[in-house]
């Protein structure tokens, strides 16, 4: 199965592995002292609006039930 490059499958899986960097990033930058605080905000921030695009576009991709 081949992708389009701009298709919402491969979207979606560029969002998830971003989400997963952000994820070790923010398990990396939080074992550092001092913690930056700002920085750990936005990192969070991030990872909370790829987690919502992810699931929107997760949503798109379901078929809608038949009546």
């Amino acid at each position: 199965m081949t992708l389009n490059l701009n298709s919402p499958q491969r979207r979606l899986i560029a969002l998830r592995m971003e989400h997963g960097d952000l994820d070790a990033l923010i398990d990396q930058s939080s074992e550092k002292r001092p913690v930056d605080e700002l920085m750990m905000q936005r990192l969070k921030k991030r990872r909370l609006a790829l987690r919502d695009e992810i699931a929107r576009i997760e949503q798109e991709l379901i078929p809608d039930e038949p009546a």
